[in-house]
């Protein structure tokens, strides 16, 4: 639900404005003073704030410069009859929705209301998407719906998943959809680094701790406070880290190296691994106190191979990313290099999939993405070539294979020139151009 202040020294007409409000389905707070309101939007964040101008002890213009000023996300109208023209241009220049001069009347106000709620609910439905994570399977839209219905609870999340099946784009949704988004998102890969060393990373030093601390180092636990921490590879961590951080979870205190003392934060921790944990305890690897500490909800990614009919969706939106990142105009997708991908084991899933459409959007010359991957990749599963001492004709063995293909694609295309030259990935124009150095086939059509 919404949330909406009305800072008004008059009882009467808050109550008409709570009326209203409430008619929009707003969940309502009210003030009479200035010293009430800063009070007010210091202990929550509102979608709405309805503020008089003259208070008894003070602007409203203070309470719009501090939450203008906090977040430039609330919407505030104005609402008085005591304004200049300069006060006003004052409020507007602070980022106000709009103002009202008292007496009003109540369509007037309705209407700015009516606007203002469609503006906060379209912003709040763009807050929801999840762009980063890519597909419309089955698979994916029930991540999304988990993702959608933990995001706002303050518990720890536990995400298990193959190696690069997409991890820490969960973890960013879960920070992105939650209360915390507006504060830091903080990520350290656990199996990045010796444990001496991630032991300072994640909760810092004083100066002096060990040869090198030359001044105190806050660590990422710290400066995670307020937003969210996200553990990568959890299943990696040393044993004599575990302990320690199992005491941060359980009482959100932890002593920097070096230090006598405590340090209190307020952080939400993530963590993620592609390691069975419950195998990992057994093993003596991995502690199962910190493992119920962490998984309070576990969310399970699904790896590529069970989600293949995401793969052109992914295709697309790599390749408007690379594009874009190296100045390359990409006309379209070569349905060939498409269907070679979908029979791919892609090991590495999504992770290896970019990877390989970086690698064509790069290479691509003639604006059509993945022309000749397959080609390629089919000589260096093959392995080595050979030529023999008497050398070879090239050009006939080129001219050959060309050939070879050309005419299968027409083949399979049923004569249809246009579906042959999507099977090999090449426009009409080069297909007709290649056709004019072989005999022409019967039954031949565009």
């Amino acid at each position: 639900m919404m949330k909406a202040l009305i800072l008004e020294d008059e009882k009467p007409l808050r109550e008409i404005l709570s009326i209203i409000l409430s008619e929009f389905n707003y969940e309502i707070d009210e003030a009479e003073t200035l010293k009430e309101g800063l009070q007010k939007v210091s202990e929550r964040d509102y979608d709405l704030i309805l503020a008089d101008l003259r208070l008894p002890d003070g602007s409203g213009l203070e309470l719009v410069r501090k939450v203008k000023g906090e977040n430039s996300e609330t919407e505030v109208i104005i609402i008085t009859a005591f304004a200049s023209t300069e006060t006003v241009k004052e409020a507007f220049d602070l980022g106000v929705y709009d103002y009202v001069e008292k007496p009003f009347k109540l369509e007037d106000l309705k209407l700015i209301l009516r606007n203002v709620t469609d503006k906060i609910n379209l912003k709040k439905q763009r807050e929801e998407e999840i762009p980063e994570i890519v597909g419309r399977s089955k698979a994916v839209e029930k991540l999304k719906e988990t993702i959608r219905k933990v995001a706002p609870y303050d518990v720890n999340v536990l995400i298990l998943g193959e190696s690069g099946s997409g991890k820490e784009l969960v973890a960013k949704a879960i920070h992105h959809l939650s209360p915390r988004r507006k504060k830091p998102f903080v990520a350290i890969n656990c199996a990045a680094l010796p444990p001496e060393l991630l032991e300072s990373e994640l909760f810092g030093y004083k100066k002096g701790a060990f040869t090198g601390a030359v001044s105190d180092k806050k660590g990422l636990i710290e400066k995670a406070d307020g937003g969210t921490l996200f553990l990568d590879e959890i299943g990696d961590m040393p044993l004599s880290l575990q302990a320690k951080l199992l005491r941060f979870l359980e009482t959100k205190r932890f002593i920097p190296l070096g230090s006598t003392e405590e340090r209190e934060v307020d952080a939400r921790v993530v963590a993620a691994t592609n390691k069975n944990l419950k195998d990992e305890i057994k093993k003596g690897n991995f502690r199962e106190d910190l493992y119920y500490r962490l998984a309070t909800i576990v969310i399970e990614v699904p790896p590529l191979r069970e989600r293949k009919e995401d793969i052109p969706l992914l295709v697309e939106f790599f390749a408007r990313e690379f594009s874009k990142k190296y100045g390359k105009e990409i006309k379209r997708i070569s349905k060939g290099f498409i269907d070679y991908l979908m029979g791919l084991p892609l090991e590495g899933n999504v992770r290896e999939l970019r990877n390989i459409v970086e690698r064509e959007v790069i290479l691509s010359e003639d604006g059509v993405l993945g022309s000749g991957y397959y080609q390629r990749e089919k000589l260096r599963e093959e392995g080595e070539i050979s030529i023999p001492e008497g050398g070879i004709n090239l050009k006939e063995i080129l001219s050959e294979i060309e050939k070879k293909y050309l005419f299968k694609a027409l083949e399979m295309a049923g004569g249809n020139k246009t579906r042959a030259a999507e099977l090999l990935g090449l426009s009409l124009r080069e297909l007709r151009y290649r056709l004019e150095k072989y005999s022409p086939r019967e039954g031949e059509q565009d």
